[in-house]
């Protein structure tokens, strides 16, 4: 695929890295010149020095051929102006990253579409929604939904008291258990895991269950014990924490300590009522502790510095915080928070990435996701009539080692799966892969 990225900051740089190391045909455009150099010599790819909303600079890129035009640069409007520009010069598909919710409602999908934006990405609403879901339950690492809930993907990192812990996989299956362990990821390695692997300290495991029997999987991870999260405190008022606080349940108190007082000023107009803003520097221990910290179930660091998202989250589980969700845009101190024990790491890149990585696949694909901790990507398919999975049972399909079926949807019920399983026309089936095999596992879909 011919891909050309308007915008080389922290998502445009992360996508064309992504891309072009699964060889496509990428063109990065900025106007900063200091911004593409960088990139120039480590991958393949090609830069322009240009603004992606140049006419002439689009032509000379090649955009009449392009068969995805996508623009992240940090202005809404010229990312907007940008995709209209792409699509009247012949570009295949268009996407613009915005920072406003109203243009996402599905009324407006068909008026952006007539103006040539084809998709609409907003990387904080995203980030937000992930956070939302990693603190609803303080035992897990990482939650996502496939087809409105009807199947769960849990991770979870086990300590000694999980129960399932040096046991092999084939024993676990043979007990007719009601999940599926998708992906191990241990250490620095990540296992799509067979037959004869075990389980073992430390390990941070992927499951794939129906809602039902999340307290079992509770259960079996030695995690009982844990509170259901009433108290969240969010370090730093980006815009990222304004929509967490509008996701957040209801039945959850919230605290935001920010350091700006004029942005504290702006905060109390951005939220709701009920949301207490405190001024000051939620690295500052005794005011962590003048504010409750205590009795803080979760803690959201949300701060535009990594470094200091880590440390916080840090001093929080010291302070006797279950739960703790730091956003780490910094890709590689990712690794580090995980060796630290940090909660769940949020990184705005790849779950911008993974969105819009979904739009370069050819099968019919609902989602995508990359788990941050564990280098590997999920993501539901939906099965066409006459296509390769449909055409034998799974365990004669010859998936690839690093690929696995981690469950199915039929008819609005989750399933999960067995080597004996048949795929139908018109399942949602979730896949599981290390990172770069999605489009081998997409051939079997096609």
């Amino acid at each position: 695929m011919k891909i050309i990225i308007g915008g080389a900051g922290a998502v445009g740089t992360h996508l064309a890295e992504l891309l072009s190391s699964e060889k496509q045909d990428i063109i990065l455009m900025d106007e900063d010149e200091s911004k593409l150099s960088k990139m120039d010599s480590n991958f393949d790819l090609m830069t322009v020095c240009a603004s992606p909303t140049s006419i002439q600079a689009l032509k000379n890129a090649g955009v009449d051929d392009a068969d995805l035009f996508i623009a992240v640069t940090p202005e809404e409007s010229r990312n907007m102006t940008a995709c209209m520009i792409a699509t009247n010069l012949g570009a295949k598909k268009t996407l613009a990253r915005i920072d406003n919710y109203e243009y996402l409602l599905p009324k407006h999908k068909e008026f952006f579409a007539q103006a040539g934006i084809n998709s609409l990405i907003y990387p904080e609403m995203l980030a937000a929604k992930d956070i939302v879901d990693a603190i609803k339950m303080s035992w897990i690492r990482q939650w996502w939904e496939f087809y409105g809930g009807a199947l769960i993907l849990i991770g979870a990192k086990m300590k000694e008291t999980a129960q399932i812990l040096n046991v092999p996989l084939f024993e676990l299956g043979s007990r007719n258990i009601p999940f599926h362990i998708v992906a191990i990821k241990r250490g620095n390695e990540t296992i799509i895991p067979r037959g004869d692997d075990m389980i073992l300290l430390n390990d941070i495991v992927y499951f794939t269950t129906t809602k039902k029997y999340i307290p079992y999987i509770q259960k079996i991870s030695g995690k009982e014990h844990y509170p259901e999260v009433r108290n969240v405190m969010i370090m730093g008022g980006s815009r990222i924490a304004v929509r967490t606080s509008q996701y957040i349940p209801e039945y959850m108190q919230i605290k935001i300590i920010e350091s700006n007082l004029e942005r504290c000023h702006r905060l109390t107009d951005l939220v709701d009522d009920k949301i207490m803003i405190i001024n000051g520097d939620g690295r500052d221990i005794d005011l962590l502790l003048e504010e409750g910290i205590k009795n803080t179930d979760a803690f959201v660091a949300l701060t535009g510095n990594s470094e200091t998202n880590i440390l916080a989250c840090l001093a929080a589980k010291r302070l006797g915080v279950i739960k703790t969700v730091a956003e780490v845009e910094n890709i590689d101190y990712i690794s580090m928070a995980e060796s630290l024990d940090i909660g769940t790491v949020i990184n705005k890149k790849m779950i911008a990435a993974s969105h819009i990585y979904q739009m370069m696949l050819d099968a019919d694909v609902a989602n995508v996701k990359c788990l941050t901790f564990a280098n590997a990507d999920v993501a539901e398919f939906k099965v066409k009539e006459g296509s390769r999975i449909t055409q034998k049972p799974i365990k004669d399909m010859g998936l690839p080692k690093g690929i696995t079926i981690g469950g199915l949807i039929r008819n609005g019920e989750g399933m999960l799966v067995t080597g004996n399983t048949m795929i139908q026309p018109g399942d949602h089936v979730v896949v599981f892969c290390l990172e770069k095999m999605i489009k081998k596992a997409e051939k079997f879909f096609n």
